[in-house]
């Protein structure tokens, strides 16, 4: 059984991955979803100010709530799924995750920002690409279609 580790952050686009997860499953591959996501690491000054546990647990606390949406999706679903938080920088932790996890694959959401815009601001999507030694899908949110109204219509 094939096993799909999902990027989550819990903004839209990652819902985009997980919609194409859900997906695949439903139309037949056999897989397991892994919904994971990466928390960055705590400041100097936090671990320096803060007990380590206590921050670590925050971290990965507020990991599960930002994949709330995510988990409510697959269970809508009634798919069998693993969640996993990681803390660290999110390309290579990503990777790093799915290698230990035995992934197959990696799905991804992407902002679409174009190539230009997204050489000069760096892009999480593309460094998992570059670094992930399994392959990477990275799932574009849709363009929104214009509907016109009745109005429009009659004129």
């Amino acid at each position: 059984m094939y096993r799909i580790m999902i990027a989550v952050d819990g903004s839209e686009l990652a819902l985009d991955a997980v919609r194409h997860g859900v997906a695949l499953v439903r139309r037949g591959l056999q897989a397991q979803l892994i919904l994971a996501h990466v928390q960055e690491e705590a400041s100097l000054y936090e671990l320096a100010t803060k007990d380590a546990d206590m921050i670590a647990a925050a971290s990965v606390e507020a990991g599960q709530h930002l994949m709330a949406s995510a988990i409510a999706l697959i269970e809508a679903a009634g798919l069998p799924f693993e969640t996993e938080v990681g803390l660290g920088e999110a390309a290579p932790t990503l990777v790093d995750m799915a290698e230990r996890s035995g992934s197959d694959l990696l799905l991804i959401g992407a902002r679409g920002m174009g190539s230009l815009r997204s050489a000069l601001l760096g892009s999480v999507s593309q460094a998992v690409v570059h670094l992930s030694p399994v392959p990477v899908t990275i799932v574009k949110h849709p363009e929104p279609v214009e509907v016109l109204d009745d109005a429009e219509d009659d004129e």
